[in-house]
């Protein structure tokens, strides 16, 4: 029998519905009694939200270059130049190739002085522009709840800006009202950004569902460190790409050896729906499809 591992309901809500402005309860950690921690970590494109930012990919002869939204790039980046309709394309990772739109343009200096934005900002102020039901990702009322009740926050995502570029954009919401406040950040780990990836001990590494796989071994540590190792403490990610989901199911698997006491999500985001697995030593554990009654998810 499948077992709900959720706690207080909230009423009940469809996906894409708007989010009315009704003041949501504080609830304390599920295992806050017990000295527990309930760490969220998070996925942000066509996870959190649904931003325009394109992928260019280039044609093979030719260098005509085509955009992807990172939707259609979940979709087809494991066939781009081996088969499929972008069988005659590739993927550039210089500066100005493939990822140029999810880097920061400017040094931190000029960017303060001449009040320019980067692109991450610039894509969350067109998005919000739309109605709420376009532009909010299928975890954006898990994220919110995370940093309502300031559960330990990482930002785990595929982007290359630094840091404090995607924290500036977040940081956004927060002035436009979309957020009560900033999150409680964990970490936060735009896993193509150089520095970064020296942290992580892959420089130039262009796998990233293994440079996510890497964050959350990091986060996890992070927690640990900051936390304690001895409690019952629960992760869960949450990501959208079917790749990101495979390592992070493998991830989970081998945190869930080294820790067997601390408890492990996934949170498979694809399609725009929301499926969540407990990780166990010898099996997975599914809790079907959630919707924000079930706002307690980890």
């Amino acid at each position: 029998m499948i077992r709900r591992l959720f706690g207080k309901k909230l009423g009940s809500f469809k996906r894409n519905q708007l989010q009315l402005d009704i003041p949501r309860p504080v609830y304390q950690d599920r295992n806050y009694d017990k000295g527990g921690r309930s760490f969220y970590f998070f996925d942000f494109d066509d996870n959190v939200a649904f931003l325009s930012t394109p992928i260019y990919i280039f044609h093979q002869k030719t260098g005509e270059r085509i955009p992807l939204t990172s939707g259609e790039y979940a979709q087809y980046h494991s066939t781009i130049g081996k088969s499929g309709p972008y069988k005659d394309y590739q993927l550039k990772y210089e500066n100005t190739g493939s990822f140029q739109s999810f880097r920061d343009r400017y040094r931190p200096g000029t960017r303060k002085v001449l009040g320019l934005k980067e692109q991450f900002e610039k894509d969350l102020l067109k998005a919000v522009r739309a109605p709420e039901f376009e532009w909010k990702g299928p975890s954006w009322n898990c994220f919110y709840h995370a940093v309502l009740n300031r559960r330990p926050t990482s930002v785990i995502t595929a982007r290359g800006h630094h840091p404090d570029t995607i924290k500036k954009g977040i940081k956004r919401l927060v002035k436009m009202g979309f957020l009560p406040h900033e999150p409680n950040y964990l970490s936060l780990f735009p896993v193509t950004n150089q520095d970064v990836q020296e942290d992580l001990g892959r420089p130039g590494e262009t796998n990233v569902a293994l440079l996510k796989k890497m964050a959350i071994q990091k986060s996890v540590e992070i927690a640990i460190q900051e936390y304690g190792e001895h409690k019952p403490h629960r992760f869960g990610m949450s990501d959208d790409d079917p790749k990101n989901i495979q390592l992070i199911f493998e991830v989970m698997l081998e945190l869930k050896k080294e820790y067997p006491h601390f408890s492990f999500f996934v949170i498979d985001t694809r399609r725009g729906g929301m499926k969540k697995w407990e990780v166990f030593l010898d099996f997975l554990e599914d809790d079907g499809r959630i919707d924000i009654r079930q706002l307690e998810l980890f």
